[in-house]
């Protein structure tokens, strides 16, 4: 059985590479695409997964066919556009390390899966299907991820939704409210950074906006925070696990990681076990997912940085070390 099955953009992160003799900015070729880094952190910890998307027949596209395959991801989903390129994409980082991001898109090869091209059969054999919503700025792809979705919530798999919003892909702010709404109802599982809280809800308050999204009709909300951590309410509990403090380089890939590591302690759980789930048990799942998120942003670029299994328990343990000391 495939644990986590996602879907939705595949392209390349040119990431920050220093400069040349000549003092011109380098950058250097990344995977990206938030979907695949949520499969790359489950696959690092050992999960089974599969992705559903489409890319360029060109070298980009290779590089990322040969990227997820050596992740151990299955790529039998992924299709090849002989005539639309790869998407492409500029990061740019700040002095703390944040990141924006310059896209070439127009369109990309990602927009251009179909319905009919859409691999049903790797969800009928998964625990969770997980999507976003840069794939649904445009047809095709925009009716290929709902035909998923819908699909997923027919054969009652757990559904998860990150959207993940960059404004710039959009025609505009009331388009990326329709589409995430019409998303967020096949949605269990919905996370969110703070600021896309605020957009979808209006408020700036955790209690609040998290709860308005719980009442759209999801099992579980979780609110990332950055470095302070993340929010999470279900339908027994709710609270802030706070953040581990690292040197953050880049904090590309940090929200992904999250969830993909999130969605490796849930691959086998329920939409009632997770709605209800014991606060105690919830707020360890969340820990464990802020240290994944942690560790990546002490390195470059979002797959090669993240951690595994034994990288991420030792880095609790010391954390908790630490705080012992000083209690």
């Amino acid at each position: 059985m495939i644990d986590v099955v996602a879907m939705g953009e595949l392209l390349i992160d040119f990431t920050p590479g220093g400069t040349n003799s000549k003092g011109m900015k380098m950058f250097t070729q990344n995977p990206g695409g938030a979907p695949a880094n949520v499969l790359a952190m489950n696959a690092r910890l050992g999960g089974k997964t599969a992705f559903i998307g489409k890319v360029g027949q060109d070298a980009f596209g290779t590089f990322l066919w040969d990227v997820l395959r050596g992740e151990g991801i299955n790529t039998s989903g992924l299709v090849f556009d002989p005539i639309t390129p790869t998407t492409l994409a500029f990061v740019h980082l700040d002095e703390k390390g944040d990141r924006s991001f310059s896209f070439y898109r127009s369109p990309g090869a990602d927009q251009m899966l179909t319905p009919k091209e859409v691999a049903l059969s790797l969800i009928d054999d998964c625990g969770v299907f997980h999507f976003g919503s840069v794939s649904l700025t445009h047809d095709p792809s925009r009716s290929a991820v709902f035909h998923a979705a819908e699909y997923a919530k027919k054969q009652c798999r757990l559904v998860s939704f990150d959207p993940n919003i960059r404004p710039m892909l959009w025609d505009n702010a009331e388009d990326i409210r329709i589409q995430i709404e019409r998303a967020m109802k096949y949605a269990d599982i919905l996370k969110v950074s703070e600021e896309e809280m605020a957009f979808l809800t209006g408020t700036q308050d955790l209690d609040a906006g998290s709860k308005c999204l719980l009442d759209k009709g999801m099992a579980l909300v979780l609110v990332s925070l950055g470095e302070q951590g993340a929010y999470y309410r279900n339908h027994c509990s709710f609270g802030c696990v706070p953040g581990y403090p690292v040197n953050a380089v880049d904090t590309t890939g940090a929200g992904d990681t999250f969830i993909g590591a999130f969605l490796w302690k849930a691959k086998r759980m329920m939409r009632e076990e997770l709605a209800f789930m014991n606060p105690v048990q919830l707020k360890q799942m969340v820990k464990f997912a802020n240290a994944a998120g942690a560790l990546t942003t002490t390195g470059s670029g979002a797959i090669p940085a993240m951690p595994d299994l034994e990288q991420i328990q030792s880095f609790m343990q010391e954390k908790e070390e630490v705080l012992s000391c000083r209690q």
